[in-house]
């Protein structure tokens, strides 16, 4: 069964001049993103910088209000909550952060920024209670309970990340998006948070939305892969086909950009050119066209695309894929 389900999902930013603020364009930040998320799936999100990851992550926690399509979470449109029902997926629905420091109040301890909304969403009925739950939220995420009252700036960053996901965790969410959540630790610590998501994941039936700028930790953590580029899907399919058989070229760009295992080693580099196109005049057909050494006259027409059976659900998907000449 999807937990969560996204249908033609579109975010345009407007861009205004002039002392009136006029409307003189629009940044197509997510174009008609669909996908599925199952129960205790792990999905990764990948593509380079501006390509419209976070938008999405934070766009299906409705942190961002969309430009058009769906989110459906537990068959029910998010965009459509109100009260109770929004509230009930706040806590349903959670997020860790790339930059763990900033994401926390440095005015509150840690005490605070998990046991505040534990009160809130009245899983907890009283501070006694609430400070056992706090101590046994900071042991699950390799924490001393003994650290619950000192600030967020007296921990490393790696313990600042604990706490993040900690806070995340505390609500008991059955979706947690981690958007570049390795991003700013030292590698050691990576591997760490990678191990302590893996086993959240277990413990609690988790599902997550993993974005991230490291292949290798998506290749170890994740079922799936969907590979974006200027806000639309280029290709989605299981790990193993993406690292083992990719068929668009911009996510065989991507894997050969991945330094080699040993140096004397030589991988086949299918060299980018040029900088990613503006997705305030984004090109049209296939949006990676004017970088593509593959690139073809009727790429400017319509992006390639096939229907293939996805092996897991027994339905048919939509995946854009290029057929490479021989």
């Amino acid at each position: 069964m999807n937990l969560l389900e996204v249908k033609g999902l579109s975010k345009y930013f407007p861009v205004t001049s002039g002392i009136f603020r006029k409307v003189t364009g629009q940044v197509r930040a997510l174009e008609k993103i669909d996908f599925n998320l199952a129960q205790g799936e792990i999905l990764g999100i990948v593509g380079e910088s501006g390509c419209g990851k976070s938008t999405l992550g934070r766009t299906v926690l409705r942190l961002i209000e969309p430009s058009a399509g769906q989110v459906l979470f537990g068959g029910k449109n998010i965009f459509e909550f109100k009260g109770e029902e929004l509230k009930r997926f706040r806590k349903e629905a959670q997020m860790i952060f790339q930059d763990p420091l900033s994401s926390l109040n440095p005015r509150k301890t840690v005490y605070e920024c998990i046991g505040e909304a534990l009160l809130y969403h009245q899983l907890v009925r009283n501070q006694r209670e609430q400070k056992e739950r706090v101590a046994e939220v900071l042991s699950q995420v390799g924490l001393s309970p003994d650290v619950m009252y000192r600030y967020p700036h007296q921990f490393s960053g790696g313990q600042q990340q604990r706490i993040g996901i900690g806070r995340a965790i505390a609500l008991h969410p059955r979706l947690i998006v981690c958007d570049e959540a390795l991003s700013s630790l030292d590698v050691s610590v990576q591997a760490q948070i990678l191990e302590l998501l893996q086993e959240l994941k277990k413990r609690f039936s988790l599902s997550y939305l993993f974005i991230s700028h490291d292949l290798s930790a998506v290749r170890y953590l994740c079922d799936r892969v969907i590979v974006l580029y200027l806000g639309k899907i280029m290709e989605t399919a299981s790990v193993k086909d993406i690292f083992d058989h990719p068929c668009h070229p911009y996510t065989q760009a991507l894997l050969a950009a991945v330094p080699a295992d040993h140096p004397l080693h030589k991988k086949d580099r299918l060299l980018l050119h040029g900088e990613l196109p503006s997705a305030l005049h984004p090109p049209s057909g296939c949006p990676f066209r004017t970088r593509c050494p593959y690139a073809q006259p009727i790429c400017s027409q319509e992006p390639p695309h096939r229907f293939v059976l996805d092996t897991q659900t027994g339905q048919m998907d939509h995946e854009y894929r290029c057929i490479l000449p021989p």
